[in-house]
């Protein structure tokens, strides 16, 4: 009877740590990533009372073991640029500012004062960062440097191509048996300059071709009056077919070379190619009106950072005026294989403890590690009905206990007075 009291503290101790628990998951009802736990019960060793066979009784519940349930949480989009979900297993890394690696569900990342992506308690997120044009993920990671303002330089064209079709049924002399095209090229300062290739009917299947570019643009041209390229003239033949002939494939490109521009960029060096990557001709020849379907070019004007995001993959990409994106960063995950052994440090973090397995550092969706979904979020784990259900059952298990220490007591108080 004297064992029941200690043994029915237990019992209250383990129901209020339950009830801690469920407040707990409760209070983190919303909370980005959150996992929640549970409690674990197991009884003491009981105690022999010598009654032979079976008579021992139990001398009540140890101190309750607190888990963290690592399943998935729901993943929910959002409107944030830098938002992140794992969706699989895996963790962010972090860094406090100890210096401490961390590690964490909860994405909702942001870029602090000095560039730095960081959680939203501050840690700092770990990865990869573009250095020198270079993203390599096979060096150590690093704190995630987001640019910010920057201006990009410019990229003079090198390479050409234009896909149009000359008119087969054009008459040499004739309107129709000319037709010129513009493509906008850029120097080395960023300066864009418009050449215009000309392609005039010479003969059955031939055309003669002529770039140039405006008087203006060059110190020897005539302002208003087109200034002929030098060399970059010359016929294209055609087969029975439609298709370019001459200049075959293993010399079907043309160079275009500008000189003296009066910007003070460099000469410009263009490659005009007549063959696309699959060695078929860009330029045909059919009965159908001569007309320009597309063109492009290398180039690339100076630009102004517009945005930069957090896309599927966990790769930040920045996105320049000019409409060139480029990836600058790459979010690094961990992938531990006993994840219930990390100990909980609070803001969303874990740290690895004593049992914990050494984390596999890699990219998403590499090496068992999970996918990473950019504009999302990962919702917390906790059901609010079995939490609820927990609580009462807690609560039940804390009466039950106080209970028995009344009954106990009663008892105390009959047996003493036995003497009396």
């Amino acid at each position: 009877m004297f064992t029941s009291f200690s043994t029915a503290l237990t019992g209250l101790a383990a129901s209020e740590v339950g009830v801690d628990v469920v407040g707990n998951n409760l209070a983190n009802l919303n909370t980005t990533g959150y996992k929640a736990s549970t409690v674990s019960f197991y009884d003491l060793v009981a105690e022999s009372l010598g009654l032979g066979s079976g008579g021992s009784v139990g001398l009540g519940t140890g101190k309750p073991r607190t888990v963290t349930d690592f399943t998935q949480g729901a993943i929910q989009s959002t409107s944030g640029a830098l938002d992140a979900a794992i969706q699989g297993d895996g963790f962010f890394i972090v860094k406090d500012s100890s210096g401490t690696l961390n590690y964490t569900r909860a994405g909702n990342f942001q870029v602090d004062a000095s560039g730095n992506l960081v959680t939203a308690t501050g840690e700092k997120v770990e990865g990869w960062t573009q250095t020198g044009g270079v993203l390599n993920t096979n060096g150590a990671i690093s704190d995630i440097t987001i640019p910010s303002g920057t201006l990009r330089a410019p990229v003079a064209t090198a390479n050409m191509s234009l896909n149009l079709n000359l008119d087969a049924s054009a008459t040499v002399g004739q309107p129709n048996g000319s037709f010129s095209t513009p493509i906008q090229v850029v120097d080395s300062l960023g300066t864009t300059h418009t050449l215009t290739v000309t392609f005039t009917k010479s003969g059955a299947n031939a055309w003669d071709y002529a770039v140039s570019i405006p008087g203006d643009d060059v110190t020897g041209g005539t302002a208003g009056t087109p200034f002929p390229i030098s060399g970059a003239s010359g016929t294209l033949t055609f087969d029975a077919n439609g298709n370019l002939s001459d200049p075959p494939l293993a010399t079907g490109t043309i160079p275009v070379a500008v000189t003296g521009l009066t910007d003070g960029a460099a000469d410009l060096s263009v490659n005009w190619s007549l063959y696309g990557g699959d060695g078929t001709s860009t330029v045909t020849q059919y009965a159908q009106a001569s007309a320009v379907s597309s063109n492009t070019q290398d180039g690339l004007a100076a630009a102004q950072l517009t945005h930069v995001s957090l896309s599927d993959g966990g790769q930040i990409v920045a996105q320049f005026s000019n409409g060139q994106q480029v990836t600058v960063a790459q979010v690094a995950l961990a992938s531990i294989r006993n994840p219930d052994s990390l100990v909980a440090v609070g803001d969303n973090n874990f740290q690895v403890g004593p049992e914990t397995a050494a984390p596999a550092i890699g990219t998403p969706d590499t090496g068992g590690r999970g996918k990473v979904l950019g504009g999302a979020l990962e919702s917390s784990t906790v059901d609010i009905a079995r939490e609820f259900t927990n609580l009462i059952l807690m609560q039940r298990g804390y009466e039950a206990n106080a209970k028995v220490i009344t009954a106990t007591d009663q008892l105390t108080q009959d047996t003493i007075n036995l003497k009396q």
